[in-house]
Order: C-alpha cells, then sequence, then structure tokens
C-alpha cells in the first residue's frame, strides 16, 4: 500500500508544484514582551549556504512528539541538504510569540518560521510591522503578501485513519481526543467520525476536548474516561497532552491487548511503539517546511496559502503499518484514491 513511502520523503526540490495565491490586509499592533531563552542546542549550521532560518515554536515546544518536533527536523534537513543555518526559539507562552518572532527578524534571518496556528496574529502583526521581512507559518492562514502560509487538510488524513478504527474496534465505541475545540482541530474530528461512519455507521464515538496541547496528564485522564466507557480505540490530535492518551492504553494494554491509539502528525509508533500505536495520521509539516525553505533558496519565495491533503501527499498513514491486517489497509486505498480523485469529498466541519 503506497501512503507515505520512500518517494515522499526527497527534497523538496522534488515536490509537486503548487500555486500560491497573494492577498493582504492590516491589523493593529498588540504589545510585546520579552522573548523567551534559545535552547542551547537550538542552532545547526552546515556551512556553504547564506541562509539563516529561524522557527518559532508554539507553547508545544520543539519536543512536543507533534508538529513543532516536525518542522524542526524539516530544518535540519534542509540545513544538511542546502548548508543554511537554522535555529529556534521556544515559546513558554502566547506572550512570546511577538517578541521571539522580532528577535529573529530584527535580527536578519532570511526566512522566520512560527509554528501552529496560536501564532497566526502575532506572524501578522510582525509581517506588517516588516514589509522587506520574509515569514511563514504551519496551520495558519495569515493574509500578507510576505508571509507564506501552509496548510492541511486534515480531515483528509483522519478520515483514513478513521475507517481503521471502525473497521477494527471490537467493542464499537471509539473515542477522540482534541486539544482545543478549534477550526484545525474539528478538522480533525469531523474527517475521523466521517470515516468510521464510512464502515462502522452503529459505532459510537466518544469526543472529549481537555483544552490543552501540552498537558500529557489532561491527556491520561481523558483517555481514561473514554476507555472506562469501552472505547478500544482512541484517535488524538492534542500536541503532547496527547502523550498521556498513550500514557494511559499502555497501563491498560498489560490487561486488554485490544486496547489502541492512533497517533498524530508524526508516526508515533516510532515514539511510542507499535504495541500500543495502531497507526497515526501523519501530517508533513517537515516536508513543507523543506519546501517553503527550498523556494527561498532559489529566490522562488512567494506569499500566499497552500492547502496539502491527500492528492498533494501533504497528509495519510506512515508506510508501515504492522499491526493493520491486509483487507483493511486495502480498503483505506480505496477511500485514500477516491478522496485524492475528488470522488469523495470529506466534510471539514459539522
Amino acid at each position: 500500500m503506497k501512503i507515505f513511502n520512500k518517494r515522499f520523503m526527497v527534497s523538496a526540490a522534488a515536490m509537486m508544484v503548487l500555486t500560491l495565491t497573494l492577498s493582504a490586509c492590516g491589523q493593529k499592533p498588540a504589545e510585546t514582551t520579552a522573548p523567551a531563552e534559545t535552547s542551547k542546542a537550538a542552532a545547526t549550521d552546515a556551512g556553504g549556504s547564506k541562509l539563516n532560518i529561524g522557527m518559532v515554536t508554539d507553547i508545544g515546544g520543539v519536543n512536543d512528539n507533534s508538529f513543532n518536533q516536525s518542522a524542526w527536523e524539516g530544518l535540519q534537513a534542509f540545513s544538511k541538504q542546502s548548508g543554511a543555518k537554522v535555529e529556534y526559539l521556544q515559546s513558554q507562552s502566547d506572550a512570546d510569540y511577538v517578541s521571539n518572532l522580532n528577535q529573529f527578524v530584527k535580527g536578519g534571518r532570511s526566512l522566520t518560521w512560527g509554528i501552529g496556528f496560536m501564532m497566526g496574529d502575532a506572524i501578522k502583526q510582525v509581517a506588517d510591522q516588516n514589509k522587506d521581512a520574509k515569514l511563514a507559518i504551519i496551520d495558519s492562514e495569515v493574509d500578507a503578501p510576505n508571509v507564506a502560509s501552509v496548510t492541511f487538510k486534515e480531515n483528509e488524513g483522519s478520515y483514513l485513519v478513521g475507517a481503521v478504527a471502525g473497521l477494527m474496534t471490537k467493542t464499537n465505541k471509539i473515542g477522540f481526543v482534541g486539544g482545543a475545540e478549534i477550526p484545525v482541530i474539528k478538522r480533525f474530528e469531523v474527517g475521523f467520525v466521517a470515516g468510521v461512519k464510512a464502515v462502522n455507521p452503529d459505532a459510537k464515538v466518544i469526543i472529549n476536548y481537555t483544552g490543552a496541547f501540552n498537558a500529557p496528564d489532561q491527556g491520561k485522564a481523558a483517555a481514561a474516561t473514554i476507555y472506562n466507557d469501552g472505547a478500544d480505540i482512541i484517535f488524538h490530535a492534542a500536541g503532547s497532552t496527547g502523550d498521556g492518551v498513550f500514557n494511559e492504553a499502555k497501563e491498560r494494554k498489560k490487561t486488554n491487548k485490544d486496547i489502541w491509539v492512533i497517533g498524530v502528525d508524526k508516526d508515533q509508533s516510532v515514539t511510542f511503539g507499535n504495541d500500543i500505536t495502531l497507526t497515526s495520521m501523519m501530517k508533513r509539516v517537515d516536508e513543507a517546511v523543506i519546501r517553503v525553505s527550498d523556494e527561498l533558496n532559489k529566490n522562488e519565495f512567494k506569499g500566499g496559502t497552500v492547502a496539502l491533503g491527500l492528492a498533494e501527499h501533504g497528509v495519510g498513514l506512515p508506510a508501515k503499518n504492522p499491526n493493520i491486517p491486509d483487507d483493511v489497509l486495502k480498503k483505506v486505498q480505496e477511500f485514500e484514491t477516491k478522496i485524492a480523485k475528488g470522488e469523495i469529498v470529506v466534510p471539514s466541519d459539522k
């Protein structure tokens, strides 16, 4: 089954050509605060390039086992292939966003990344105040000509893992844990539920929003509630809060072999193991970061927004899924093909 295999691990130079639409508008500035400290291991310089790229994480941090970490891994890979110097600043609170972005912009970085939808307003403010600077953001659309915005069709990838869950549940109860009830996470939820119902209309999906993306204890508590209600599979879209979902599943797996978690953003079996990770809904944040950074390297940087889904290989399952039977993978592949061709339109909101 070809979902995310080695042909999607190539450099951005080999990725598909996508058209960006330009637009701009103004916004009132907000107050700034002192920047958060840079990690001692925050810089990578492979030499050979004049590019100097900065990345600001949201409060999830660079080791969130999710999109911040994937973005940094993408920048590190770009540094190795291009010789660019790359650095990150880790935000401790949302009050750090503007000051951290300004630290890189005022410091003359060739490109400054903001990672996560929570940084949208800060990116907009800094872009409007520094019109000669180049910025980019993941998971948010910022209306400014000097900002490249990359979003994902999370609903499409979530539909696939929903189908997996619907076909593999033994209790006919399935859970979803979200970090916050906001548009990007709702796309995960709605697509997931649609996928479950497409293959198992009678299955019950139990929804729980924790209100946090960096609170593993809350994730563990949410998972406990859902498992106690009879669910055997939980899909999380909650950043490092999802670590708690895995922790709860690991404890329960000792007495119930049918307990599973579906990971998010990265192949989370690498971190948490195949014994509790059924599969993962991957967002290729790393490749998106490489792609935009490489455009800058080629003097082809453009502002605007691009949305990456199954057709663009921006979302999907990992290449290896040892816990999913072949007949289930075949069904998922059929859905993938139909969605990519537009034969199935996955809902993105209720």
